[in-house]
């Protein structure tokens, strides 16, 4: 049994966000990660893929969210199961806090950098994966 003091909660900043994280490997926790997303009002989030599955829970606030092409929208209350290897991009007008989860490791990409089956592997491209620090 393990117990992660809030103290131990890290805090992760980034252009579009605040990602507090609760519990993950580097914490105590054994293969699951735990994190607060915090986004302001008038916020667009990077187009990526994760390579698990995502379980966003909304707390406050409202998002629109680009799930492969399909468009979702997500308020407080709701919760939104983002599949693995899927494009998604999150945007918000008035802004949210959201709890999520996910295995981990869990690696974003850039799903238009991966080379598609019978093509070209010599082709250029970047996709690299990624390990977001509330991940880890």
């Amino acid at each position: 049994m393990t117990v992660i003091r809030r103290t131990d909660a890290r805090r992760t900043e980034t252009p579009n966000g605040v990602m507090t994280t609760y519990a993950s490997p580097t914490q105590g926790a054994t293969a699951l990660a735990l994190w607060r997303v915090e986004m302001d009002a008038d916020r667009k989030g990077p187009l990526h893929a994760m390579d698990t599955e995502q379980i966003w829970t909304f707390l406050a606030g409202t998002a629109t969210v680009d799930l492969d092409g399909e468009t979702l929208t997500v308020a407080a209350g709701d919760t939104l199961v983002l599949p693995a290897d899927v494009r998604r991009q999150i945007v918000t007008a008035e802004g949210f806090t959201a709890v999520v989860t996910s295995p981990s490791p869990s690696h974003a990409y850039n799903p238009d950098a991966v080379t598609p089956p019978g093509a070209c592997e010599l082709a250029p491209r970047d996709d690299q994966r990624v390990l977001p620090a509330w991940v880890a």
